[in-house]
């Protein structure tokens, strides 16, 4: 923000100084010249006077040579008086004869010898330096005696002019100077505050605590914004700490009531009657359902306590352990549990994700759970692994963003329309048909650890009917920006079905 201040300030001054100087700069140097065509002029205007007076007296060949060496010393140039024919009458400084030939020839006294009201001004180049010459006609009443040439070097004026030009390219560097030296002060004395802002507010976003932030530096729109961020996240931190608490602390103190109801019904199943115990059993599943929900909140409740930091973990090991957990369970609901993935050659690379610890066994249960609810007597579920590498090839085509490792668990169940995948991922919500038992705070959960990991979760239609949870998550990568390979444990190997 100090570079970005600092540039403003300076791009207005540069802006300012332009606007000022070059005008400036160009407005006197017409005025040199200006005043230094003027001054010849006069001058020129004088000694045509003078010569016509001398002319008239017949004593141009006595006075005029002396009045012309005094005039040109004095302005430094050179004078030249013609004869009404542009023969050279006086002079100077000494001619060449192509120069004394060629006067008449010239514009401006060619000009003046018309008796043109208008002096001819010209800058010409004579010698290698440039010159200012004006003409002026000498004439008696309507007769026309001659002209005047005077030729002044412009190398004095130009002197002057890129002497002014230097002063003000040096006095627009010093106040440059001084706009980034008050600027810079001024920059860092309001940017201060807000860079504290800015770490207060990276450390809440990332789940620190909210640091009181200094509201007596900066200007007073800073400490006012300062002091409701405070207030802000004091009441953030406050409101997010009362419902941790309150979902905590809801959570344990229902375990309790819940495990001694469940008991209770369990007790009583010997003294209800036969063509009552559908209900008891209607009541223990309720039980259940109601523990279940319990542990879910429970989770989420730990989930928001907890600013977890992603760690690299083994997919590929993960998904093989909970194959081999869930593998007797499904076997039980005949339903087969198939774990596939993609291979780079006889024996697959294990590649590391990152995620929040604990997170991945959560979401695969949670997955296998809703999955093995909805699948049909002799169905299969797949938990299917793809590497980011693998998938580009697959597919032919590089995908738009960051490669990542998508984990995929397949149901060949009733699938759910696109209206309840929108929906799936809110709290407490289950679709119509879904059957009894679930709690709604699966996949909820799946979302937030999955998003606490990087993350992200859709829900597809699968190829064969039902439904494709799909998770996709960062690969780990090395210091070097490579993928990251796990190392696993001696005597661990991922189980493969083909």
């Amino acid at each position: 923000m100090t570079r970005r201040l600092l540039l403003s300030y300076l791009s207005l001054a540069v802006l300012l100084l332009l606007c000022l100087e070059i005008p400036l700069g160009f407005v006197y140097s017409r005025g040199e010249r200006e005043r230094v065509t003027n001054v010849a002029m006069d001058e020129a205007e004088s000694v045509a006077a003078y010569a016509s007076l001398s002319m008239s007296m017949r004593r141009a060949e006595r006075d005029l040579p002396s009045r012309v060496a005094r005039c040109a010393e004095r302005i430094g140039g050179k004078v030249v008086i013609v004869g009404p024919a542009g023969g050279l009458v006086a002079g100077s400084h000494p001619l060449s004869a192509a120069e004394t030939r060629g006067l008449a020839t010239r514009p401006g006294i060619a000009a003046a010898l018309r008796g043109t009201a208008t002096q001819d001004v010209r800058t010409s180049t004579i010698g290698g330096v440039q010159y200012l010459s004006v003409a002026a006609p000498i004439s008696r009443g309507t007769l026309k005696q001659g002209a005047v040439w005077i030729t002044l070097p412009t190398q004095t004026v130009q002197d002057r002019v890129h002497h002014v030009w230097t002063l003000l390219a040096l006095g627009g560097l010093a106040a440059l100077t001084a706009v980034a030296v008050i600027g810079f002060a001024i920059a860092r004395w309001t940017g201060r505050p807000i860079r504290e802002l800015e770490r207060a507010t990276h450390e809440l976003a990332d789940g620190g605590p909210a640091t009181p932030v200094a509201i007596t530096k900066g200007p007073p729109e800073v400490r006012s914004l300062a002091a409701t961020f405070n207030r802000t996240a004091a009441r953030l931190e406050h409101l997010l700490a009362s419902q941790r608490a309150f979902a905590g602390e809801a959570s344990h103190q229902l375990k309790t009531p819940l495990a001694a109801l469940r008991l209770r019904l369990e007790n009583l199943e010997s003294d209800i009657a036969l063509h009552a115990r559908g209900s008891l059993t209607a009541a223990m599943t309720e039980t259940d359902r109601l523990a279940r929900m319990v542990e879910g909140l429970l989770a989420m409740a730990r989930l928001d306590e907890s600013a977890a930091v992603r760690e690299p973990v083994d997919l590929d090991q993960v998904c093989a352990e909970r194959h081999h957990a869930w593998t007797p369970l499904f076997e039980q609901h005949g339903v087969r549990l198939v774990l596939l993935g993609d291979h780079e050659g006889p024996v697959p690379v294990p590649v590391s994700v990152l995620a929040v610890p604990g997170a991945l066994e959560q979401i695969l249960d949670n997955l296998l759970s809703n999955a093995l609810r909805v699948a049909p007597l002799g169905s299969a579920v797949a938990i299917d692994v793809r590497r980011p590498m693998t998938h580009e090839r697959r597919f032919h085509h590089r995908p738009a963003g960051p490669a990542r490792v998508e984990l995929h668990v397949t149901d060949e169940g009733p699938g759910m329309t696109e209206e309840q995948r929108r929906r799936a991922f809110d709290r407490f919500w289950r679709a119509p048909d879904a059957p009894k038992g679930g709690t709604g705070l699966g996949l909820a959960l799946v979302q937030r650890l999955t998003h606490a990991s990087g993350g992200e979760i859709i829900l597809r239609p699968a190829a064969r009917g039902g439904l494709d949870a799909v998770v996709r998550l960062p690969p780990a990568r090395g210091r070097d920006g490579g993928t990251v390979t796990a190392r696993r444990p001696l005597g661990v190997t991922a189980q493969r079905v083909p």
